[in-house]
């Protein structure tokens, strides 16, 4: 006999709770994951950055050594104030003075011993030594520049914004400076204006005095005139205006000096003591011999014109013209040579009025006799 035996019914879902019990753990695990993990991550604040990197280096390394000027030290690097993401501190400061002054000092010393060294070239010339001479200056201070960058360890990326300030400073407020520089470096490469040179040079009247160039600047030029007047000229100026050189190309300058004497003058005798007066007057150079030539007959004298050479312009046009004339005057006086002054012949036409004015001028003069 076959007997069959039934389960229960809730015997059949006895691995329902198992798995139940299963998928709880595994939503408890995560949740506690869940639970322990941050709510948000946040981000963290930026850290400053220092200004000058080679401060910490330094606070670091004398500690190791003496801990009291570490301890100084780092009281000096902790005073600090925070512009934007820069960190600038006391110590960071006086660091950069300290550098400042060891690279000035260092700069100026190599730009004289550089100045002695290219004096002593005798290849070169005034001009070409005084071209050397700004280049090296213009090299070593840009040198000086970025040994101080490097000694302070400062990021270039840093001064992005001094840079960009600094390149709108040269387009507006420098643009006249660095042109001037340049100008200047151009005048010693041509050799169109040189040390030494004699130029013609306007005041702001508009007089025009000689002048002798006594240096050539990064900015400007020094000009020494007769009276001692010195004037400082642009360079840029030099290269866009007009310049009379006296001196450019030869120091020999010819001066020119009119002299008018009376019709009644003996010509021939005339031009022989022109000739000596020139002869017998200093600075006046034999060769190339003067000239006296005779440039026509004016209204009121014969005109001649001297023309003769000088070489020292720098000593001055107007005196050596003047010491001519002095001695053209004594010799005049001892051969009796008149030189004339401006006159004028007054002819009045007869007419009817004018002879009933004069005879009533000759009545009234008969009256006053009677």
């Amino acid at each position: 006999m076959t007997t069959t035996t039934s389960l229960p019914a809730d015997a059949t879902e006895t691995t329902e709770p198992a798995a139940e019990s299963e998928s709880d753990g595994e939503i408890g695990e995560v949740a506690a994951e869940a639970a322990d993990a941050p709510a948000a991550q946040e981000p963290e604040p930026e850290q400053p950055v220092e200004a000058i990197e080679a401060s910490q280096n330094i606070v670091e390394g004398v500690g190791e050594k003496s801990e009291t000027a570490g301890a100084f030290l780092q009281t000096l690097q902790d005073a600090a104030v925070q512009i934007g993401n820069t960190r600038i501190s006391l110590l960071d400061v006086l660091l950069v003075i300290a550098v400042i002054l060891l690279v000035i000092t260092l700069a100026w010393v190599a730009t004289r011993l550089s100045r002695n060294l290219i004096r002593r070239i005798t290849r070169f010339d005034s001009t070409q030594k005084l071209l050397a001479e700004k280049l090296s200056t213009v090299a070593i201070w840009a040198l000086a520049f970025l040994i101080g960058i490097d000694m302070l360890g400062i990021d270039l990326t840093a001064l992005a914004f001094f840079g960009g300030a600094f390149g709108l400073a040269i387009g507006f407020g420098l643009q006249k400076t660095f042109g001037n520089l340049i100008s200047g470096i151009l005048l010693l490469m041509d050799k169109s204006i040189k040390p030494g040179d004699v130029i013609s040079v306007s005041d702001q009247a508009g007089n025009e005095a000689i002048g002798q160039i006594r240096k050539i600047g990064i900015r400007a030029i020094s000009v020494i005139t007769r009276d001692q007047t010195e004037h400082l000229i642009p360079n840029e100026n030099l290269m866009v205006n007009q310049v009379v050189n006296w001196s450019y190309s030869s120091r020999d300058v010819r001066v020119k000096a009119p002299v008018g004497v009376s019709y009644d003058s003996d010509l021939e005798l005339v031009s022989k003591l022109l000739y000596q007066a020139v002869d017998e007057t200093n600075r006046i150079l034999a060769n190339p011999k003067p000239r006296v030539n005779l440039m026509g007959f004016g209204d009121n004298s014969v005109d001649f014109e001297i023309r003769f050479w000088i070489q020292d312009p720098e000593g001055g046009l107007a005196n050596i013209r003047s010491d001519v004339y002095m001695r053209i005057w004594q010799l005049f006086k001892e051969n009796d040579i008149e030189i004339p002054y401006p006159q004028r012949d007054l002819n009045l036409r007869n007419n009817e009025q004018f002879e009933k004015l004069i005879a009533t001028l000759s009545e009234h003069e008969g009256g006053n006799k009677g």
